[in-house]
């Protein structure tokens, strides 16, 4: 009995001093007006996001700006949309497949108000969907332009040119140059069926790769074709799951492949004859002369390598750099589009398509507007930017760089130097003052950091002779210029880093 009333004593004496610690820390907190947290929270972001440090923002906003001004000198113009869409407008846009990596939100507050008990029981998600969530991140920018157009089919010019760069969600599984948030930057048109449109597309990723000094080739294909090839094997109805499985080609080989095409009901005689159609050879002339042959009997068919042929001539005539080949292995797994489709690859790295699109000739069809065609590209400015990373080909300097930093040495010349600033960045170069006054080691460290290419310096002896002692951080050479001959020197500068 002695030993419990002991145990019960020492357990109430640390109750006793854990209260009065907490307290303590409850009085600490309160006259200090902060939060304490007994155990830190580990920050963190969802898988498949990241963060962009201003080093890297300053390489995205060189791509997003070069692909931009290409998108402007064709006569695009820009919109935006919400982030996110009515699950209604989403949901069935993008096939089976797409409709399962939708991100769903749940509606506000009880969200399971609604939701029958019944189905609760069951646990069937998809079945719970429509009574917990009504709206969902979009999918990528095409179906909400679509959206975008029907609704305000009476404010806009057809044909419709517009560029969009925003960003877009997908619960697929991360993986290199695959993630859960990513930006998109999109061009198309709609109100017109000329296939003048898909060649100007054509233009378009010859000029931006050019612009970003990626080499790369663009592969081309018709769905028409593809129609085709499943009425030429007697497969007419499984087009969905023939092109689904097939733009799969690169990723898990022939053999899964044609397993996945046994798996959806297609006949081993079909798959048979499927087989040298998807793995024609030779140059996008020979291609198109045997898909003539093999394609005679079907009007759908017949149709695509007429358009295919068009375009292969206009682009000839043009003689873009650009490598165009027609690729029967093209699907693009998704159910809109309906004519020419693309897709561009880097020729030296290692990665999946950098972009990517077609033509559609319904889309809008959905959402009420009828006969009303139109074919865009996305280029996936994640994936552009991995490419130029492992190349090594970003800028050293672009628009967003500092140019010039001035040093500080005390409240007399930061003065000085503030009404020199104005001056500069008026002419348009990027500068700045060094906030403190403290040692030369450490500003010229921090230039040094952000690779600042010149260094300016204002002492007493410069302010008397209305000067600036101009360092090049390159070559360590410094001399006194004028506040004219600085701006001069670095506009110079700034042009030849952009020539190279």
């Amino acid at each position: 009995m002695k030993c419990l009333t002991s145990l019960f004593k020492k357990s109430l004496i640390i109750s006793v001093r854990i209260i009065l610690i907490n307290l303590q820390l409850f009085i600490l907190c309160k006259s200090n007006s902060t939060i304490l947290y007994v155990m830190a929270q580990k920050p963190g972001i969802p898988k498949g996001t990241r963060d962009f440090s201003p080093e890297v923002m300053v390489k995205r906003n060189y791509i997003f700006n070069s692909i931009k001004k290409v998108f402007q000198k064709y006569g695009y113009l820009p919109i935006e949309t919400p982030a996110m869409e009515n699950l209604s407008t989403l949901m069935g846009k993008y096939g089976e497949e797409g409709d399962k990596l939708l991100f769903k939100i749940l509606n506000s507050g009880d969200f399971l108000k609604k939701a029958d008990d019944n189905l609760l029981a069951e646990k069937s998600s998809n079945k719970l969907v429509s009574k917990i969530s009504e709206k969902g991140l979009r999918y990528d920018l095409t179906v909400p332009f679509a959206r975008f157009v029907v609704q305000h089919q009476n404010d806009i010019v057809f044909p419709f040119k517009r560029y969009q760069i925003q960003p877009v969600w997908r619960a697929d599984r991360p993986q290199k140059g695959r993630y859960r948030e990513f930006y998109q930057c999109d061009v198309d048109v709609v109100g017109s069926n000329s296939l003048l449109n898909e060649v100007e597309l054509i233009q378009i990723v010859d000029e931006v790769f050019k612009a970003l000094k990626i080499n790369v080739v663009i592969k081309l294909n018709n769905r028409k074709v593809l129609a085709g090839i499943a009425e030429k094997i007697g497969a007419l109805d499984k087009i969905v799951d023939i092109t689904v499985a097939i733009d799969k080609l690169d990723k898990i080989g022939l053999e899964n492949v044609n397993k996945e095409l046994t798996e959806k009901g297609l006949s081993s005689e079909a798959i048979d004859t499927l087989q040298p159609i998807i793995l024609l050879e030779g140059d996008n002339a020979v291609k198109l002369k045997k898909l003539k042959d093999v394609l005679k009997d079907s009007e759908t068919g017949m149709t695509g390598v007429s358009e295919l042929e068009q375009v292969f001539e206009m682009v000839n005539m043009l003689n873009i750099d650009l490598e165009v080949e027609l690729d029967l292995t093209l699907a693009r797994g998704l159910n809109y589009y309906t004519g020419a489709i693309f897709e561009v690859k880097a020729k030296d790295v290692q990665i999946g398509s950098i972009t990517g699109g077609g033509r559609y000739d319904d889309l809008t069809g959905i959402f009420g507007l009828k006969d009303v065609s139109g074919v865009g590209i996305s280029f996936g400015a994640d994936r552009i930017y991995d490419v130029m990373n492992q190349l090594e080909i970003f800028p050293k300097h672009t628009d967003a760089s500092v140019q010039v930093l001035f040093v500080n040495f005390g409240d007399k010349e930061q003065l000085h130097c503030l009404r020199l600033l104005s001056e500069i960045r008026k002419a348009g170069i990027n500068a700045e003052l060094y906030p403190d006054s403290v040692k030369m080691k450490k500003q010229m460290t921090y230039a040094n950091k952000k690779q600042v290419p010149f260094v300016a310096m204002v002492g007493e002896t410069e302010m008397i002779e209305g000067v600036v002692t101009l360092k090049n951080m390159n070559s360590g050479e410094q001399e006194k210029v004028t506040v004219d001959n600085l701006i001069s020197t670095c506009k110079e500068t700034h042009n030849q880093h952009v020539r190279n």
